[in-house]
């Protein structure tokens, strides 16, 4: 097997495994995991968390890295043409239409939300933001700077976005090696850093242990609500990045010998370092040094945004040097961020560029273009439920659809034996022969159980616009069909570059 034409390559294994790992590390570590963890069964938690990690997240890493190298000899980087390698059927490629689509849905909110933290950053540095000294005033801040509060404006919020979405741009026009992979391996180490010193600060809080008890104490009666499983499962979708399409587009750029093996396992680990430990030791616990714990329950009840944005910098605005510490918090939340928003646009950008044979450059521009006039609903009407209804698509249901479709496709349409041959290709690691059963029976059910139980719990009631306020049906309806048009376009671009590559 030769590739159809010379790719982008990563200049070390150590680049790829902080790339991935980047990719994978974003927000959820250190604001959505110790939600759900405080929110369902506390040390308890970390039973289905754990289970679902190692039979549900381990497996689709080891596939989404194999399936991402075999696609890449092909001078394939997108979904949609890697699935038409795997099999000789027509139709797979349009299943992976929705490993472009959703992470171009995800980049289109979630650049928005990155932008957030540079701009909570320069407040921190002015000291803007620690002048707010009540929960309710930094909540009433948040609103003003979206833009949701009577008689303010979005302005503010739109200069740093403009600055997020130009940086993540920049980053893009350098490469895979000049920009990710130097982004990744500078961001990566700093953001470790931050984490470090913020929950060494944290742990030297009061009451920390009851803190760290508050957070990790199991309550285990609730390992018999499907829910707990459910939002398990969820976790480790969000924390590793699989589903999305990303990581396949990442892998592409390896060589036939690199290990995927043991380098998916290096930046799971770095990944569940990240969560864990860091995300486990700072939000939760300083919430209950300052507030108790019925204040550190109702911060945990208030959301993954309320924490991050309204009770941190509450916190940190009672403690010495509190300017330095929300500097580093908003900081590393920011590296987060932006190590995973440049690996969601390389789908898209490795599409355009290698089924339509044009450069980089002119990729990333014409990328540039359609996300920074798609990204526009979404900053301007956040207040109407568009971003909620973005990240259900893009950041839910999209993940599980195609991890399923591309499990089976590579396990059950590939061949398992041919699957469990290119997963060892170059691996200096054997993966155990039980998980071979495990990838080949376990993981689909598993995401059959999944989808089927989302589906009742989640989709439906969303599909049926339960709960939406009257005055933002217009919104949600206008973002449906505007959605609907993204993914047909996509689908038709891959029928027109299939046709082109076959004259």
């Amino acid at each position: 097997m030769t590739q159809e034409k010379p790719r982008e390559r990563w200049g070390t294994r150590l680049g790829i495994i902080m790339a991935v790992a980047g990719s994978a590390v974003g927000l959820g570590n250190f604001l959505r995991f110790p939600v759900q963890a405080a929110q369902n069964g506390g040390g308890a938690f970390m039973i289905p968390y754990f289970i679902s990690f190692l039979l549900l997240g381990i497996p689709l890493m080891w596939i989404e890295w194999a399936i991402g190298r075999y696609g890449g000899l092909f001078g394939h980087g997108s979904a949609p043409f890697i699935f038409d390698k795997l099999s000789k059927n027509r139709i797979l490629k349009y299943l992976g239409v929705i490993g472009v689509f959703g992470p171009v849905v995800i980049f289109i909110y979630y650049t928005y939300i990155e932008s957030w933290l540079l701009g909570y950053a320069f407040f921190a540095i002015t000291g803007k933001l620690l002048s707010f000294t009540t929960p309710e005033s930094m909540k009433s801040f948040l609103l003003a700077y979206q833009g949701l509060a009577p008689q303010s404006n979005v302005w503010t919020a739109y200069l740093f976005f403009l600055v997020t979405f130009g940086l993540n741009i920049w980053i893009l026009y350098r490469g895979i090696k000049g920009g990710i992979e130097l982004l990744c391996n500078w961001a990566m180490p700093i953001l470790f850093v931050f984490g470090i010193i913020v929950a060494a600060r944290v742990l030297t809080l009061g009451n920390i242990s009851d803190g760290l008890g508050f957070l990790w104490n199991p309550d285990f009666s609730v390992l018999s609500n499907s829910k707990v499983w459910l939002a398990a499962a969820g976790q480790i979708f969000f924390t590793l990045s699989v589903g999305i399409g990303a990581i396949i587009t990442y892998a592409s750029y390896l060589s036939r010998n690199d290990d995927v093996v043991l380098s998916g396992l290096s930046a799971a680990a770095t990944n569940e370092f990240a969560e864990v430990i860091l995300g486990g030791s700072i939000v939760i616990p300083a919430a209950f040094a300052f507030l108790g714990a019925a204040g550190a329950a109702q911060a945990a009840q208030s959301g993954a945004f309320n924490l991050g944005f309204v009770t941190m910098p509450f916190i940190f605005g009672k403690i010495p040097f509190g300017e330095f510490f929300a500097l580093l918090w908003f900081a590393l939340l920011f590296l987060a961020g932006i190590t995973s928003s440049v690996s969601l646009a390389e789908p898209a950008i490795a599409f355009i560029r290698d089924e339509f044979n044009i450069n980089r450059n002119r990729a990333v521009t014409i990328f540039a273009i359609a996300t920074f006039i798609l990204c526009q609903p979404a900053i301007f009407f956040l207040g109407n439920g568009v971003v909620d209804e973005l990240d259900f698509w893009g950041g839910t249901f999209c993940l599980v659809v195609f991890a399923l479709i591309e499990t089976i496709l590579f396990i059950w349409i590939f061949g398992m034996d041919k699957a469990w041959e290119e997963m060892h290709h170059g691996a200096e690691l054997r993966i155990p022969q039980f998980y071979k059963f495990i990838i080949k029976y376990i993981t689909p059910l598993f995401l059959i159980f999944i989808l089927g139980f989302w589906f009742i719990q989640q989709a439906l009631p969303t599909l049926l616009m339960k709960g939406v306020p009257a005055q933002n049906a217009p919104y949600i309806l206008a973002t449906r069909i505007g959605l609907i048009a993204l993914f047909i376009l996509i689908a038709v671009l891959v029928r027109i570059a299939y046709y082109r590559r076959k004259e």
